[in-house]
């Protein structure tokens, strides 16, 4: 059971850490009850406590309106009052003192970009926030510290902001055309450039709705006229001379041996 709980928890703080940037050591922002909880409990050393249930180093953080609060509970809550003063202090800029609740969800915010874990027994209090804030909650059941899973809104945020990055803006889509024309400038300068260089045939660029790639543009071979040669008059041959030509063949016979 216990190895079970512990997975379940692991998986929650890893889905914060993935989808929202949380990172170690993490910022676990306590209230007075969750305090006054690890007092009543023994659950000490609290920050070690709260690591094993992280899985992480943390540091842990209160505000001057919560430590305000547990001053106005009496004695009841001294001890609880003495280990909240020995916590980190985050700014919360309030002059007057606000009740923790309203002082705890102005310094969280919906979007949470301190990056902080909230640790509270107020069941009230981690429900609204689980409907309206970007922040895993922590509280204690006894002597076990848990964690609660990430809730609809959460898991909803996490899934739209995903989303918004994938997708491009107006601005990003202009600038990308802009770029890509400028690219493809660039490119057909360099190899008319080079064409004209080597000699080769010059490549004719067109847009083609098909996605047909550009090919080179070839001279076509034009009807040739008659070679001259061909076309000259054949000479014609002496009647004279074939005459001679005959009577030297007919001597030269005559005069071989028998």
């Amino acid at each position: 059971m216990r190895v079970k709980r512990q997975k379940k928890n692991r998986r929650t703080v890893r889905f914060f850490t993935v989808c929202y940037g949380f990172r170690q050591p993490y910022k676990v922002l306590c209230d007075g009850t969750f305090v006054h909880h690890l007092v009543t409990n023994e659950i000490t050393p609290a920050d070690t406590a709260v690591s094993e249930l992280l899985g992480g180093p943390v540091k842990l953080f209160t505000t001057r309106c919560v430590i305000a609060e547990l001053e106005k509970l009496g004695k009841d809550f001294a001890e609880s009052l003495e280990a909240a003063q020995t916590l980190n202090t985050a700014t919360c800029e309030h002059e007057e003192a606000k009740t923790a609740d309203e002082c705890l969800s102005e310094v969280i915010g919906v979007q949470n970009t301190e990056h902080f874990f909230l640790g509270t027994q107020d069941a009230e209090f981690r429900r609204k926030l689980q409907q309206e804030s970007i922040v895993p909650l922590v509280f204690g059941l006894r002597n076990i510290l848990l964690i609660d899973q990430p809730s609809d809104f959460q898991r909803q945020s996490a899934k739209d902001s995903e989303n918004k990055r994938l997708t491009m803006t107006d601005t990003e889509k202009k600038l990308l055309v802009k770029r890509t024309a400028k690219i493809i400038a660039s490119n057909r300068k360099e190899a008319t450039i080079a064409n004209e260089e080597w000699g080769m045939p010059r490549v004719v660029s067109t847009k083609n709705g098909l996605g047909v790639k550009d090919r080179p543009q070839f001279k076509r071979n034009r009807a040739k006229g008659p070679n001259p040669l061909s076309c000259m008059k054949k000479k014609k041959e002496n009647p004279q001379s074939k005459s001679k030509a005959d009577s030297n063949s007919n001597a030269q016979k005559q005069r071989r041996p028998v």
